[in-house]
């Protein structure tokens, strides 16, 4: 084992599939995770420490001796945890405050773009002196795409066709955020990249495509994610070609030269347009959850070797591989998820132990799990998921969903179709 602490914060899926990944390290001889959960405690040492309690955090870094911190969630990036850790000595894999700012503003992010030349949508900031109506009009031939301007968890979005939906929308962000912005529709295919980058270069993740909606067919409320796969098919050799040249690249090229470089990773978020064309319809400053999950493990290389680096503008020196598959992961939801979720349910058929990730193979990712008197418990909205690594999509697919169909939880429920538009095929 070498000698390296790391401190994963953050307590989701994709802070098990970071401390997974940085446990299997021989450059690690210690992960700490606050507040983790319960598959986290199995690998990493947890701490009852909120992942936006900054002061803590900082004080914990310093009682264990963290070398390396790996920020999980944007809220404490937003909140200079980055900055703080900065001003300590401490590396940290994730941006500064102000660059974070990416996430934290749909307005900034679009004032960014803007100014390095990035392709996305026409848009309307809206307050209260704006004329509504005229607005929904300008934009009336297509649904209406609406943004709050605030961090909202990944569902400060609304896209609809009902007028009415869509003007209360507007005037509800407004009284509570100010401004909202309203969006021209981009009709095409989604898909997701996740870029680590530092001051010295950057490394493109393979593209991924996310379930948002909570039932099979697109259909519902939006979630934080029902499931999602890896590589995404709709972004090609073309595409990615594309996505480099006219967003990665001016990106980097911007962010690298901030007097403190971008250091962690920028999740684009894609739309393809029916002829190829990338936009980009929003940037996170952090992994993608539930994406975290299936692009990691069809990284190659030692994963601390690739956020180590990143948190000191090393990069550009490491030659990053990758394994020739696919993976897949199907999320497990809590009955009344997402609007209100019912906690406290026992979970069974969930392994609780170090994650055996690799071809041909299942796991577990937990979420929002928790013991309660020595039993498995549900602890939030998207309670764990059900990851597989194969040489094709189809058979990642039959071992996720293996996985999933043999774990109990009470009312829960997940979708059958992840997967189903690069297969080609629909739930029964």
């Amino acid at each position: 084992m070498g000698g390296s602490t790391v401190l994963v914060v953050g307590g989701g899926g994709r802070e098990h599939s970071l401390c997974a990944g940085l446990y299997d390290s021989p450059l690690v001889s210690k992960v700490h995770c606050c507040p983790g959960n319960a598959g986290i405690s199995a690998i990493a040492e947890t701490h009852d420490i909120s992942a936006t309690d900054v002061d803590s955090i900082i004080s914990l870094c310093c009682e264990v001796g963290v070398d390396l911190v790996v920020v999980g969630p944007e809220a404490p990036l937003c909140n200079f945890l980055a900055d703080r850790l900065i001003e300590k000595g401490i590396s940290c894999f994730g941006p500064i405050a102000n660059l974070a700012e990416l996430e934290g503003s749909k307005l900034h992010a679009k004032q960014v773009m803007e100014y390095v030349g990035v392709p996305t949508a026409d848009y309307l900031v809206l307050d209260s002196d704006s004329d509504i109506e005229s607005a929904l009009d300008s934009y009336g031939n297509n649904p209406w795409v609406i943004k709050r301007d605030v961090l909202a968890g990944g569902k400060g979005v609304v896209v609809t066709s009902d007028r009415i939906e869509a003007k209360e929308f507007i005037m509800n962000s407004i009284v509570n955020d100010g401004k909202v912005l309203l969006e021209q529709f981009l009709p095409g295919e989604e898909a997701s990249m996740l870029v680590v980058m530092d001051g010295s270069g950057f490394i493109c993740l393979p593209a991924s495509q996310d379930h948002k909606r909570a039932y099979d067919g697109d259909k519902g409320p939006n979630t934080g994610g029902m499931g999602a796969y890896c590589p995404a098919p709709v972004v090609t050799d073309e595409v990615k070609a594309k996505v480099i040249k006219t967003i990665v690249t001016p990106m980097f090229n911007y962010l690298s030269n901030q007097e403190i470089p971008y250091r962690g990773v920028l999740y684009v978020g894609l739309m393809i347009t029916g002829d190829g064309e990338p936009n980009v319809v929003e940037y996170n400053v952090r992994f993608g959850d539930p994406e975290c999950q299936i692009t990691l493990p069809l990284i190659k290389t030692d994963l601390f070797e690739i956020l180590n680096s990143a948190s000191s503008d090393k990069l550009s020196s490491l030659d990053v591989e990758f394994h020739s598959a696919h993976a897949i992961t199907i999320v497990l939801a809590s009955e009344g998820y997402p609007s209100n979720p019912v906690t406290g349910k026992e979970i069974t058929g969930a392994e609780v132990s170090l994650p055996q990730i690799g071809l041909n193979s299942a796991w577990v990712n937990h979420a929002g799990t928790k013991f309660e008197n020595g039993i498995l418990v549900s602890s939030g909205g998207r309670v764990l998921s059900c990851s597989a690594m194969a040489e094709s999509l189809d058979m990642a697919k039959d071992l996720a969903y293996s996985l999933v169909e043999s774990i109990n939880l009470d009312n829960g429920h997940f979708r059958k179709d992840i997967g189903g538009k690069a297969l080609g095929y629909s739930p029964e």
